[in-house]
């Protein structure tokens, strides 16, 4: 068979992601200390697994609606109210999705025709562009830039407005970078878009870990609500990643044609999932606090680590990564990473795997333990004292 011939061209020409590229690198390895994976080191809350293994354990194994539980929509809706004073209709405007990472794609597919535009702020999750391409539309990159904290301003935005423009993305709190839009910021955002036909996607899924000041969302500055489509999930806020459960909060009009391509894609999302995040929406407040208070302990150690071993590092306010500048050696990041990787075992993710935004930086993870991350930055010290 000649199998290049009967594939997609389009899913052909998607680069595989950088991030998982990096990975298969460590799969023989052995003693390498990683500060790769985004994802929480916390087991899911008591709670949390218990409301699960009662779902079992009474038979509770059926299809739930398409759109998710009823209850689950509602803890949603009452959730995003109390966090980020956000109004949704748990009948109309809420989907439950497999993932985050669903709802992304649900926005990309309900809204891209061939030729639409979409920009994109980069560095940035590694999904967003080809996802783009797979709906046969045009990812526009913007560089997010250090000297801005790596934050999307109105006026890279202003000018990569086009005609075609569709789509923007906000993923913000960032992943790779840690930064965050504060409410000035997303103001001088909406200014711009104000008078456009141009919809938002907020990713919002790190949305409960900001450190020093609460998160505002898009969709509560004046006269974003009716073009945000807020996408989110149980995975970084609850520790709940191996759950698979997201979910998208947007308009009547636009949620109900994400949802026919749910219905006919997934059908719904794992009933014992939705309903152990029942529990984390109702219960879930001093979980968040304690894991966010942690996080945050470990964002202070890694980055007086790093600066104090000479790495210039911007100072992340969200999400649980740092990126510090490693352009001072003459080496690429992937070059830099694969050395460190190989001469003193730590793993860290190449900046370019998050866009060509991040060449000159790495990804690092603190999802981990202090002890842990000390590890790490005393094996990433030596290892820069070779360079030097």
């Amino acid at each position: 068979m000649e199998y290049t011939q009967l594939l997609s061209r389009t899913v052909q020409g998607i680069k595989p992601s950088g991030i998982r590229k990096f990975f298969d690198l460590l799969e023989n390895m052995q003693d390498v200390v990683a500060l790769t994976v985004g994802q929480p080191d916390f087991a899911t809350p008591w709670h949390i697994r218990e409301a699960g293994i009662q779902s079992l354990e009474q038979g509770k194994t059926y299809y739930t609606s398409n759109a998710g539980t009823f209850e689950l929509r509602r803890s949603i809706a009452a959730y995003l109210d109390r966090r980020f004073s956000l109004r949704y209709d748990p009948a109309h405007e809420i989907v439950v999705t497999v993932g985050g990472s669903e709802a992304i794609d649900l926005t990309m597919r309900a809204l891209i025709e061939p030729g639409d535009e979409v920009i994109v702020p980069t560095p940035s999750f590694v999904c967003y562009g080809p996802l783009v391409e797979l709906c046969h539309g045009v990812p526009v990159y913007i560089q997010t830039q250090a000297k801005d904290n790596f934050k999307l301003t109105a006026e890279d935005l202003r000018a990569a407005i086009t005609p075609k423009t569709k789509l923007l993305v906000l993923p913000f709190p960032n992943n790779p970078t840690g930064a965050i839009m504060t409410r000035e910021d997303l103001e001088a955002i909406a200014e711009v878009l104000r008078g456009t036909n141009i919809l938002v996607l907020s990713d919002e899924i790190y949305a409960e870990l900001t450190y020093g000041r609460r998160h505002v969302s898009v969709a509560a500055i004046d006269g974003m609500w009716e073009r945000t489509i807020l996408t989110s999930g149980f995975s970084k806020a609850y520790a709940m990643t191996g759950w698979r459960l997201g979910y998208v909060a947007a308009p009547e009009p636009l949620a109900q044609q994400m949802l026919k391509i749910h219905q006919f894609a997934v059908m719904c999302a794992p009933t014992t999932s939705q309903l152990a995040a029942i529990e984390a929406m109702e219960n879930g407040d001093e979980d968040i606090a304690y894991m966010a208070d942690a996080y945050n302990q470990r964002r202070r150690c890694i980055v007086k680590g790093l600066r104090d071993m000479g790495l210039p590092c911007f100072e992340p306010e969200g999400a649980f990564y740092v990126f510090p500048d490693i352009s001072g050696f003459g080496l690429s990041c992937e070059e830099f990473c694969e050395r460190l990787l190989y001469e003193n075992k730590v793993a860290i993710v190449p900046g370019t795997a998050f866009g060509a935004g991040g060449e000159g930086f790495a990804r690092i993870s603190y999802a981990y333990s202090v002890k842990h991350i000390h590890e790490a930055l005393n094996r990433m010290e030596d290892f820069l004292k070779k360079l030097r």
